[in-house]
């Protein structure tokens, strides 16, 4: 890519990322390009779908999660590094308004710009899982896709207005769940 693509590239991303912020997985192409001060075809050029645009701002999250759950499995006890991988993935589905609705529909669809990056999430999250699993501490009747709808699950609820006050207390209540034996010192070591 020329220099001055990457710059158009890296300064429409930037952009996108303030305006998704600011309105959710819904906003417009239009006002991104407006804001941008581009033309929509520029947009479209570099980001032909509205799934290419959230790949591309998605993508140095999900690569972060999978990294982390690397992190975590090399560095934590098994529970532990379940319940803070289980954190961050929260955190992050809170990050845009919408999202959670993106990545649950593209967990299911080949075809889908996020499908790779979101099958990977799901892939490291079931490792994570099944060395709990294997060390006895995480129920063993839960899979991987169970895990994703739970974080898909709290993530979507605790970025309602009504619930966002108990997030917190939510997180914990799902985090016990999942772990078989999970002490009240463990679960909040693990969640922080």
């Amino acid at each position: 890519m020329r220099a001055d693509a990457r710059k158009n590239y890296s300064h429409l991303l930037a952009v996108a990322r303030e305006v998704v912020t600011e309105h959710g997985v819904d906003a417009s192409m239009r006002d991104i390009a407006r804001r941008a001060d581009v033309g929509l075809a520029t947009l479209l050029r570099h980001f032909p779908t509205r799934e290419a645009l959230f790949e591309a701002l998605l993508c140095t999250n999900l690569d972060a999660l999978t990294r982390k759950a690397g992190e975590l499995e090399t560095s934590k006890p098994p529970d532990e590094a379940l319940v803070s991988w289980f954190r961050e993935v929260v955190a992050f589905v809170q990050s845009y308004r919408g999202v959670v609705d993106l990545v649950a529909s593209a967990h299911d669809d080949p075809d889908s710009a996020l499908y790779a990056s979101c099958a990977t999430v799901h892939s490291v999250g079931a490792q994570l899982l099944q060395r709990a699993q294997a060390e006895g501490t995480a129920r063993a009747d839960m899979n991987g896709d169970d895990l994703f709808a739970l974080m898909s699950a709290l993530g979507w609820t605790a970025g309602q207005p009504a619930f966002a006050p108990r997030a917190d207390h939510l997180f914990h209540i799902i985090a016990s769940a999942i772990l078989t034996n999970p002490s009240s010192d463990d679960a909040k070591k693990a969640a922080c």
